[in-house]
């Protein structure tokens, strides 16, 4: 059944683009609810709480529904409100008419809001999507054929999460300089000099050691087996020769940083000798890579599944 989900939540991600068939629309809704029924001082029991808490509901309902039909049904639609994201669609279609219109300013805009919207670290347009593609798809299509849609929730929970955090610390931030005028107290300008520095997606990996101390280092470890295993993809739909070795170099890696993984591997897997005046070119290239190997995770999964490896 997770096959037949997964098969029609693809082929209706595109179609189906109205608001409730888009995860920020529940998230919006549950960050309400949470905020106003949940006592407890924000930390590391208030975070896990928020994630955890859809994540059992979501296993418990699915567990108690004796009907295999609804399961189903359930299931996708589930995985179809965890797939895509429509914001990112819409910033790769602006991106791609300003650039074809010669708007350098406005094409360099989108890529910065880009980066901005989904917290990441600075990088290249192209870069950003083929990690948004494993973000938004691989990886859901992972966790969901090997822990159900359980595991699509708490993923795309856990991004969710991480992404909206470069906003809640403007706004935190931004609410407490409000605050500090108002009572016309002298602040050390250095305590606000570092909102341009908001915790993101960076090039350093957690510490083993010290543990998961937040959701970055939590989402490092969740990523870490679901991005060798797509880079993997990337060298048989791409250049295999080209990208091993860059793959057998990351394979154990465990101070680089996952997108840094992927991108890497894809990167080296594909032919990108274009024009430096051309800013579409390697977008569109590294899009369609990333859609090809969407497709072999695809088909491998429907392998495995009618082989009788995965239930």
């Amino acid at each position: 059944m997770s096959l037949l989900s997964l098969l029609i939540a693809l082929a209706a991600d595109r179609t189906l683009s109205a608001e409730m068939w888009r995860f920020n629309f529940y998230y919006q809704h549950y960050l309400y609810f949470f905020s106003k029924n949940f006592t407890a001082k924000q930390g590391t029991i208030a975070s896990a709480v928020f994630i955890i808490l859809p994540v059992i509901i979501t296993y418990l309902l699915l567990d108690i529904i004796d009907n295999p039909v609804v399961q189903l049904l359930l299931s996708t639609v589930i995985l179809l409100i965890c797939f895509g994201c429509t914001t990112t669609r819409d910033s790769y279609k602006s991106y791609l008419i300003s650039a074809f219109r010669g708007e350098e300013t406005t094409t360099k805009m989108y890529h910065q809001q880009l980066l901005t919207d989904k917290n990441l670290p600075n990088m290249g347009f192209g870069q950003a999507l083929i990690w948004l593609n494993y973000r938004y798809y691989i990886a859901i299509m992972l966790y969901f054929i090997i822990f159900g849609a359980a595991g699509a929730v708490f993923y795309r929970l856990l991004t969710t999460v991480i992404e909206h955090k470069k906003a809640q610390c403007i706004a935190s931030a931004a609410e407490k300089n409000a605050e500090v005028q108002s009572t016309s107290a002298e602040v050390d300008k250095a305590e606000y000099d570092g909102l341009d520095e908001v915790p993101h997606e960076g090039k350093i990996a957690p510490n083993i050691i010290a543990g998961c101390q937040n959701h970055h280092d939590v989402l490092f470890w969740v990523d870490w087996l679901p991005v060798r295993i797509a880079s993997f993809g990337y060298m048989f739909v791409g250049h295999f020769s080209k990208a091993l070795p860059v793959w057998l170099e990351s394979l154990f890696d465990n101070k680089k940083a996952t997108h840094q993984v992927l991108i890497d591997v894809a990167e080296k897997s594909e032919d990108i000798m274009v024009n430096e005046d051309d800013c579409t070119a390697e977008p569109c290239l590294l899009v369609r890579l990333a859609k090809r190997n969407v497709l072999l995770v695809l088909a491998v999964i429907s392998i495995l599944t009618l082989a009788g490896f995965l239930n």
